[in-house]
Order: C-alpha cells, then structure tokens, then sequence
C-alpha cells in the first residue's frame, strides 16, 4: 500500500510518499521545502496573507506529487506554529487537503512510532525520542510493544530559538549563551523518566549526521556547534552539503538536543524515520 505525509511544520513543509507493507516503509519519493511559516508571523501572531498563499501552493505541489507516485492514502498534519497561529481559520480555508492540526501528544507518539520502527533494528528496554521540530520539542518514553507511556510537549524549537537569539551570521558568541539559557530553562521543570536509551529525530538531528555521525553526546554536539559557527551559513552549507537556511537553525537546534539528552539522561542516536513515518505507519493500521 502506498501512502504519504504531508507536514506542515514551523520551519519546513515537506512530503513523504512510501509503500507500506507489515510495519516497514519504502520510501518512494519524499521533498522539502523551507517555508519558515513561524518566521513569517506577525507581532499579533498571524500568518501573513502572502506566507499563507506560498504554503498553499507548496501543499498543492506536493499532493499532487503525492498522487503522481500512486498515493492511495494521504494524509496533511500541521504542528507547532498552526497550533499557535491567531488566523488558524483562514490558514485552513486556503491550504488544500483536509489539514489535521496535531495537538502536542498526537506529535510526541507518532514522532515515537516512526522513530523506533524505522531503525533497522527492535529496541529493548524503555526508549526516549526527541523530536526537535521548529516551533516545539516533544519528548517521549515508552517501549518498542507497548507505546508510548510518558510524554510532554514544549513550546521551544530551532526556529523559535533562532529567531529570538541568534541575529548574526555566524551566531556570535553571547547570541550562543543567551539561546542555551534559553533551550535549557524550558526543559529544566519537567521530570523526564530516565530510558534505557534515545533516540533523536526531526530536522535537526537528521542534518548533524552529515556533520559528527549518528551518535549525539556532549563531545560531539560542542564539536557539531564549533564546525557549524566557524563561518557563514552560506560557506559552511558547502562543506557539509547541507542548506543554508538549515546550517543557520542548527546551532538552536544542537542546544535543544543537548538539553534534551541530559533530561533523558541518555546520549541520543540519530534516527532515519519521525514523525511522518510515524503518520504513513498510523495509516496504514486503518486503510
């Protein structure tokens, strides 16, 4: 069965279309495009007419090529900055497809499904994912049969730190602080269940594979924040084959994740699958 996601996300849009055949994904084709919806708003917390017109056509663009690829079950979900946009109505009468706005628990667990069954591998124990998306973090505990047990939802996300913090390209030195103050304040009230081990997913994460390998623990995240600010976004995209718009979210988002492994106590391993496979999964259970 071929299915595909549509995801609406804070910094990105991007679709993902794969066949989906007892639990496993293969994917057939899958695009990105740098929206920045969460950039985009208003000092009143509204998406600008023209933002909502670019997300539009890039929704329609990517059903259709949805459909091209033989989709037979599509599904369009919306996070962090829908969530918290003050002009929801309006975005959902303009974007095509029938958008399902996900509340911060609907993210943390399927977030969790695509993470722990797409890593090639069963994961014993209890299990930790983050997933740092633009406009919020969700983290969330649970086992491989059993789901997810414990979850939480923070209003934190690369694009928001970014855009608070990091003015200058690259990120100067006092930007870097007040943005890990940040990141760390926001995680430091909830008590997290310590897992056996953790997973990472989301944009973020999935870029810094290119950058220190799949393992995320302390060395490598400073290493991954000292090769990512040593020059313009621009010169350091090409280097490591990266976009230039992510190379200057990165650095919010190697905070967040640090902060995160030591809220889970745990180095975290980069994962190849999140929340939209964790959506084509959910689906195919129903179709």
């Amino acid at each position: 069965m071929v299915c595909a996601c549509v995801d609406i996300g804070t910094n990105t849009t991007r679709v993902l279309v794969a066949e989906v055949e007892g639990g496993r994904l293969v994917e057939r084709v899958q695009r990105r495009a740098f929206t920045r919806i969460g950039k985009g708003m208003t000092a009143g917390g509204e998406i600008p007419p023209g933002k909502l017109a670019e997300v539009a056509a890039v929704v329609a663009e990517q059903l259709a090529l949805a459909a091209a690829h033989g989709a037979a079950g599509v599904r369009v979900v919306a996070t962090a900055a829908i969530r918290s946009c003050a002009n929801r109505d309006e975005f959902m009468a303009t974007v095509p497809g029938d958008v399902e706005i996900l509340d911060g628990e609907q993210e943390a667990r399927l977030a969790f499904l695509g993470a722990t069954r797409t890593l090639g591998r069963r994961l014993d124990g209890t299990i930790g994912v983050v997933d740092v998306g633009g406009g919020s973090t969700e983290l969330a505990v649970g086992t491989y049969d059993g789901g997810v047990s414990w979850w939480s939802s923070y209003r934190v996300g690369s694009g928001s730190i970014a855009e608070a913090h990091l003015a200058t390209d690259p990120p100067a030195r006092e930007e870097l602080a007040a943005a890990r103050g940040h990141a760390s304040e926001v995680l430091a009230h909830t008590t997290v269940p310590r897992p056996d081990c953790a997973v990472a997913v989301g944009g973020s994460a999935a870029s810094l594979r290119a950058v220190v390998g799949d393992v995320l623990e302390p060395g490598t995240l400073e290493r991954a924040m000292q090769l990512l600010s040593s020059g313009p976004a621009a010169t350091v995209a090409d280097r490591y084959g990266l976009d230039a718009e992510r190379v200057r979210l990165l650095p919010a988002g190697i905070l967040i994740l640090d902060a995160a492994s030591h809220a889970l106590g745990q180095p975290l391993q980069i994962g190849h699958g999140g929340l939209r496979e964790g959506v084509l999964l959910d689906m195919a259970r129903t179709l």
